[in-house]
């Protein structure tokens, strides 16, 4: 028997159950891993609450791990028994000591990665990569607006933004986030309790505002991503976090510009094998480079158990960075 994280009903953190389960053989096509961190992402918070509700219950949950390849199935040959890996799009479950999941959405972890580094950036960066180079292509001398930069995925944003010459001006929550981001690599923070995130994008570019927006908060930014925006201009609407967008009136967008907006997912963009494969590659070549860097706070590293208390503090918005879950911490 091995120890996961499961629910059987959609809420708050309390519904999250530390319990005994029999992890499944791979079938054909398949790896077993055990693995030794998990990945923690906003994205499991929409999932638990019913969000995304998942298709039956009782549920595993989480999607991003990097461990050890415990078990392999029949046909595989890319993998064996004993690689380093690390997977972000597997089917919910991967808080667990023991997933099973794809080969195919697998890629080999590099010795120079830690399986801390690698769980607490291949969502996030993966995240970062369609986004900069696939929904829209961030260039050298770009000037762009970035949300909750100081996040997981707000922190590597501005570490790649930094890397492609482009300049990066992130929102944040607080001073201390603005230090961060600004560390990081962001070329200007809009502190969003202080400021008006829209009067200071026009500042910033002396009246131009900024040809793409990415915004993964949701509800709360919407107006202000619109309203920072060039004529034509495009919003990377991203994510949820102050809740979905909801209720709104198309003509706005011609009112304000003949705007246009995308609702990517990673998974519309990596779909393959080839596809995790140069993704990946890309990333882990910043990480090992030191271009990116991927330090996961001690406060926010909790053992597998305390998932509860780890959804809380990230829902309480006082995280920076990624957080983590450990198996048998």
């Amino acid at each position: 028997m091995a120890k996961r994280i499961q629910f059987s009903s959609t809420g708050g953190p309390d519904v999250l159950e530390y319990v005994d389960f029999q992890p499944q053989d791979p079938a054909e096509g398949e790896i077993q891993v055990e693995n030794k961190a998990i990945g923690i992402n906003y994205i499991d918070t929409y999932v638990r609450s019913g969000l995304y509700a998942p298709a039956a219950f009782p549920s595993g949950l989480g999607s991003e791990a990097a461990g050890v390849v415990s078990k392999v199935g029949a046909g595989v040959t890319h993998i064996k028994v004993g690689d380093r890996v690390v997977y972000a799009q597997a089917p919910l479950g991967s808080y667990s000591e023991f997933h099973t999941l794809s080969a195919q959405k697998a890629a080999i972890l590099p010795d120079s990665i830690s399986f801390e580094q690698a769980a607490a950036s291949f969502l996030k960066g993966l995240t970062v990569y369609y986004l900069f180079f696939q929904t829209h292509k961030i260039k050298a001398g770009d000037t762009f607006l970035f949300h909750a930069a100081a996040g997981g995925v707000g922190l590597i944003a501005c570490q790649w933004a930094k890397a492609l010459g482009a300049r990066l001006i992130g929102t944040v929550g607080s001073d201390e986030k603005a230090a961060l981001a600004k560390e990081a690599g962001a070329w200007a923070t809009i502190n969003y309790h202080k400021e008006d995130i829209a009067a200071r994008v026009a500042e910033l570019t002396q009246g131009e505002k900024v040809s793409v927006v990415y915004d993964s908060v949701g509800k709360s930014t919407w107006l202000d991503s619109l309203n920072s925006l060039q004529r034509q201009g495009l919003l990377v609407s991203f994510g949820n976090a102050s809740g979905p967008v909801t209720g709104v009136d198309l003509a706005i967008l011609n009112q304000k510009g003949s705007l246009f907006v995308t609702r990517p997912s990673l998974n519309n963009y990596v779909t393959n094998l080839q596809e995790l494969t140069a993704a990946s590659q890309e990333l882990f070549s910043l990480i090992a480079s030191g271009a990116i860097k991927v330090d996961v706070k001690e406060a926010q590293k909790f053992p597998l158990s305390q998932a509860r208390n780890a959804h809380q503090t990230l829902e309480s918005r006082a995280t920076t960075g990624s957080s983590l879950l450990i198996p048998g911490k």
